[in-house]
């Protein structure tokens, strides 16, 4: 029977937890429902959406909860807008899920969200006060360049415009995105003019610039440590060079040193020069010890076993 296998006994295996990008689904989606439920409710300065999407106007009030609700909200009248977004948080995020870590993938999202709200505050703070960001742009488009990073050569098929089967690599596709979001904001969002659709590119470079510093600073850190998995300090060439003609570094200064000599026949030297390699092994351990430590303590072995 299935059952009597053991990871099916396992209550672990058959009561895993939901994972957090079906949570993070899930709220996107309440999210646009109870906008649809709340704008029938409220009048027009009054909607859910004004309530929890960014403003430069909201934010200088007081509403810091914005820059990280906006994310769940999104067009109501454009289904496309949270279509788009959310099967690119679905695929990305499944193939992200498992080589960032539930605990990792939440707070990069989260980092993503404040990251492009932010940017594009700044961009918008001294412009029109009902500006409004909402949608999960940012967050997707960090996750995009993390993917472009992690497998930049791998091949993938988009459906262009839902139809035509397009096939291109991560890098590339990052690169596009990269490159239509700085244009736009450049060339609208800086000058002040309206996007074409209404996007957020500033929103978008924000979220990008989080996947990047993510991947470049932060993903082979071990977090609660303080020690870095792949990072390492090291000298610079110039002061190794330096310090090799000078005959400072530690191996040339271990092989230039004289070796000391003992008296082997005097058995009180030997056995003062014994206790003070025993006391150093018992403070820093037998591999503390040199090659001609070594070698002088089996010979004092052999040597006073005789007498």
């Amino acid at each position: 029977m299935l059952y009597d296998r053991p990871y099916m006994r396992d209550s672990s295996y058959r009561n895993r937890q939901t994972s957090v990008l079906v949570w993070l689904i899930a709220a996107v989606i309440a999210g646009f429902v109870l906008q649809l439920v709340f704008s029938r409710w409220f009048g027009v300065n009054r909607t859910f959406t004004q309530l929890f999407a960014l403003s430069p106007m909201g934010f200088k009030a007081g509403q810091v909860w914005p820059l990280l609700t906006y994310a769940f909200l999104h067009d109501p009248t454009n289904l496309l807008h949270i279509g788009g977004n959310l099967l690119g948080l679905y695929f990305l995020g499944r193939e992200l899920l498992p080589v960032m870590g539930e605990r990792r993938f939440l707070i990069f999202y989260g980092a993503a969200t404040v990251m492009g709200g932010l940017l594009w505050l700044g961009t918008h703070w001294l412009g029109r006060d009902y500006s409004l960001l909402l949608g999960a742009s940012a967050s997707v488009y960090g996750l995009l360049t993390v993917y472009a990073c992690f497998y930049p050569d791998r091949r993938i098929t988009l459906l262009l415009f839902f139809i035509m089967p397009l096939s291109v690599k991560p890098k590339h596709l990052a690169f596009i995105a990269l490159g239509l979001s700085a244009c736009g904001f450049l060339f609208y969002e800086i000058m002040g003019a309206a996007s074409p659709f209404g996007i957020a590119h500033s929103a978008h470079l924000g979220g990008m610039l989080t996947g990047w510093l993510y991947y470049r600073y932060l993903h082979e850190r071990r977090w609660g440590t303080g020690r870095g998995g792949a990072v390492s300090l090291e000298l610079p060439r110039w002061f190794k060079r330096r310090n090799k003609k000078a005959g400072l570094t530690t191996a040339a200064r271990g092989a230039s040193a004289p070796k000391y000599r003992v008296n082997m026949s005097n058995p009180a030297d030997l056995r003062a020069e014994v206790d003070r390699i025993l006391d150093k092994i018992n403070t820093k351990g037998f591999g503390a010890l040199t090659d001609e430590e070594k070698r002088l303590l089996d010979s004092a072995k052999d040597l006073l076993s005789r007498r």
